[in-house]
């Protein structure tokens, strides 16, 4: 019978956290899946290398992980936080396509109001 429960605790701490796992996708998968991922919120890990704050209320941050090729190869996150070029980050938020703030500010694919934090 403890056996049992301990087995029931585990199943259901590992069903809360594996979602958060699942989610977490390269750089390349978030761009070539981008339709499938569309609305639904993911995790990246990737390095900066490029920012730029204070633009429309939220910093535009830049990040790269190694993977894809050409446009494939960079994803724009827009966060209330901010980073500095060279950091490692880790970056969750909204996958959002098409986005036009006008002005010539157009997406085709950004992950957005992402909350941001070390790599460790």
């Amino acid at each position: 019978m403890r056996h049992a429960l301990m087995f029931a605790i585990t199943v259901a701490l590992f069903s809360l956290i594996t979602p958060a796992f699942s989610a977490t996708k390269t750089v390349e998968a978030v761009n070539l899946e981008r339709a499938q991922l569309s609305g639904k919120q993911i995790t990246l890990r990737g390095k900066v290398v490029k920012v730029n704050n204070g633009i429309m209320k939220r910093n535009f941050i830049h990040i790269v992980d190694g993977t894809g090729e050409g446009d494939n190869a960079k994803i724009i996150i827009t966060s209330a936080q901010t980073a500095q070029v060279g950091d490692e980050i880790i970056a969750t938020g909204t996958v959002g396509l098409d986005i036009d703030f006008t002005m010539g500010y157009k997406y085709d694919i950004l992950v957005e109001k992402a909350n941001i934090k070390p790599a460790m």
